[in-house]
């Protein structure tokens, strides 16, 4: 019999694993970040949708016919920190897009393991889960990039793991480029990913 998840849980709050997220019957998209449950926002509006789908469509074409193999949001990512049980695990996220390239990482049920490049398009509403929270565990677990894109502002900002630290970029916008040493040759235009959202 599966465990129903009731409104009081997401209230008083409490520790929860992996395990205990699979048997949830809820409706509601959550998060699971060191074992405390995050609802995700409302579904993300246009704006949102069109910027993630052309991150993703960007990153899908770059891919093509390569090792690293790129996902779009809902998909698991669980980010143990030292087994890989279901019922070890405390953190489990689901970024807008992310890239991984260890095949080994990748299961039916997701990833397990920390990807090498997280993409998270900000929402109004859950800015501060996304720049905190998610930051901070992407950090521990290994994310080789973390890129932050703002709808609203039209900025892109890419955190890169260096010596077990997030150290941030400029603040970028139309007329800069995305490179990454994660992906050699993948350009992204940042006047073509924002010139959708008119």
């Amino acid at each position: 019999m599966k465990n129903e998840l009731h409104e009081p849980d997401f209230t008083y709050g409490g520790q929860y694993t992996y395990a205990d997220y699979l048997q949830w019957t809820i409706d509601e998209r959550l998060e699971l970040i060191k074992g405390k449950i995050f609802k995700m926002s409302p579904a993300p509006n246009r704006v949102h949708q069109t910027l993630t789908g052309s991150i993703y469509v960007f990153l899908s074409n770059f891919l093509k016919h390569k090792p690293c193999k790129v996902f779009i949001a809902p998909f698991d990512i669980r980010l143990p920190r030292k087994s890989k049980e279901d019922k070890d695990i405390i953190t489990v996220v689901q970024p807008d897009v992310c890239v991984v390239c260890d095949s080994e990482k990748i299961d039916d049920k997701g990833v397990v393991g920390a990807p090498d490049i997280v993409v998270e398009v900000l929402s109004p509403g859950n800015n501060a889960k996304e720049l905190k929270n998610k930051y901070e565990v992407y950090e521990e677990s290994g994310v080789k990039e973390y890129w932050i894109v703002s709808p609203q502002n039209k900025t892109f900002l890419i955190y890169t793991l260096v010596d077990g630290l997030f150290q941030p970029s400029k603040l970028m916008t139309g007329g800069d480029v995305i490179i990454t040493p994660v992906l050699p040759g993948f350009v992204l235009d940042l006047n073509e990913l924002f010139e959708d959202l008119e």
